[in-house]
């Protein structure tokens, strides 16, 4: 046997991380379905029971709880008037006392973004218990992260009423609603939620620059979720080889006037942002302008030069930029947010729009809730009804 000199580090396993190693040596060919099964075990020799993981439905309303051996049942919690709901919101622990024990409820984060809400009760709860647990629910977002793309479990769990076909893909499309990282925050929500067609964004976070994407394909069901694909698909290929803002447009413009006829067009708005310095480029092409939030207020659109939609053969267009604040919130969306109106009444307009905004940005919630919150005020102010997709994405340069 060898033996470590006296300088030598302790190697030797744990507690923690044989509980945490047990999760992760296991992660690797554990079926789906089997995740319940392997978070009870773990959390058992925590001395906790009971485990629950509930998961956000697709429309932003409802905590589903996960199916599956090992995993507590029951229905659904609304996430605005529950402590499941006031974890998920706030991304923070919620512990509650009851009369045989402390139920501990933990965001489930993964890569910026938050699948749900995972619980489990304990007898007591120390310290080391909630660094554990914290460490727990990490791991078992990041492996259902990890499984999502092998499985519908995941899927059929957040699916509360039937979806259409252009709506599943749609979301197969998009990247995850939310991204929070130190720099930059991003928070997405589209409307009907099992039924949107042409609406889309996208998103992602290359080294120091945030690159985004908002698009409206015109008209309605497949034939709009296929040219919001095709969209997308192209926004992504010419993000991917580094060409500049105007070329992407030029590039999007080809791929839809190729594949679709004269008439059909879609709305876009392309942005970059540096997250180090809080330098802004955008290129609109055909889409409502975006809205710059600093302090909780709206304090002007992001007016700019437009082309016209992809796909109408437009010039080369002009680069817009702006320099933003460390907290400053940039709001785009699509039309339809601000043309619905109620049965016989006027279009809600932007000037509704920004009265909004400024009521929830008052309560100075993160860019999770208010695009949530906004969204759904919308969507009551209106009946619950839509005749065309509604779609927001809201970001926030952090400094």
């Amino acid at each position: 046997m060898t033996v470590g000199s006296p300088g030598d580090p302790d190697r030797s396993e744990s507690f923690g991380e044989g509980l945490l190693g047990g999760l992760l040596d296991r992660a690797h060919e554990l079926p789906p379905h089997q995740v319940g099964l392997v978070l009870a075990d773990t959390v058992a020799r925590l001395g906790g029971r009971d485990p629950q993981i509930l998961l956000q439905d697709y429309g932003q309303q409802r905590l589903v709880p996960l199916p599956g051996e090992g995993l507590a049942g029951g229905g659904p919690q609304a996430i605005d008037d529950s402590e499941a709901g006031r974890c998920f919101l706030t991304s923070r622990p919620v512990e509650l006392v009851l009369p045989d024990g402390v139920r501990v409820l933990l965001p489930l984060l993964d890569g910026g973004d938050q699948a749900g809400v995972l619980a489990v009760t304990l007898d007591t709860v120390d310290d080391d218990d909630r660094r554990l647990l914290r460490r727990i629910a990490g791991l078992i977002a990041d492996m259902m992260q990890t499984k999502n793309g092998h499985t519908d479990l995941f899927f059929r769990t957040r699916r509360s009423e039937p979806m259409s076909v252009a709506a599943e893909i749609q979301w197969s499309l998009l990247p995850p609603l939310s991204m929070v990282m130190p720099r930059v925050a991003v928070a997405g929500v589209l409307e009907p939620a099992y039924a949107v067609a042409g609406d889309s964004f996208d998103y992602a976070l290359n080294g120091d620059v945030l690159h985004l994407a908002m698009i409206d394909a015109m008209g309605h069901g497949l034939d709009a979720a296929t040219m919001a694909t095709v969209a997308i698909g192209a926004y992504r290929h010419a993000r991917r080889i580094s060409i500049e803002l105007s070329e992407i447009y030029l590039f999007m413009d080809r791929a839809i006037a190729e594949q679709f006829d004269l008439d059909h067009f879609v709305t876009a708005q392309m942005m970059r942002l540096d997250t180090d310095t809080g330098r802004l480029q955008w290129v609109n092409a055909g889409h409502p302008a975006p809205m710059l939030i600093r302090a909780h207020r709206v304090v002007r659109r992001l007016d700019s030069p437009t082309t016209l939609p992809v796909g109408f053969g437009g010039a080369q267009p002009q680069i817009s930029t702006a320099a933003l604040e460390p907290g400053d919130r940039v709001l785009c969306f699509t039309d339809g947010l601000i043309e619905e109106h109620e049965s016989g009444q006027e279009q809600f307009g932007e000037e509704q729009l920004i009265d909004w905004v400024n009521q929830l940005e008052q309560a100075d919630h993160g860019i999770r809730t208010v695009a949530r919150d906004l969204s759904h005020t919308l969507k009551r102010a209106r009946g619950e009804t839509t005749s065309d997709d509604a779609t927001l994405v809201l970001f926030e340069w952090r400094g």
